[in-house]
């Protein structure tokens, strides 16, 4: 089931996890190699993946960032 754009899930692909959509790459892994200094074109050739699919990834991981509404509480 596509959730977001090229972003599927599927409990038979990967346990569930969020994929680019047709592959076995988790979102996680695009951006973990993204956040470890690979270009998005490095990304890309490494997973056969296109660009646009790196985009979709990060894209995606910044819509759930914004959905977690994580706030700092004051401290006492």
């Amino acid at each position: 089931m596509e959730i977001a754009p090229r972003i599927s899930v599927d409990p038979e692909v990967c346990h569930g996890a969020a994929v680019i959509t047709g592959t076995r790459v988790m979102v996680w892994v695009v951006i973990g190699s993204l956040s470890g200094g690979m270009t998005r074109e490095e990304v890309a050739e490494a997973y056969g993946l296109k660009v646009e699919d790196i985009d979709a990834a990060l894209a995606f991981a910044a819509d759930i960032m914004v959905k977690m509404n994580i706030t700092a509480l004051p401290v006492a």
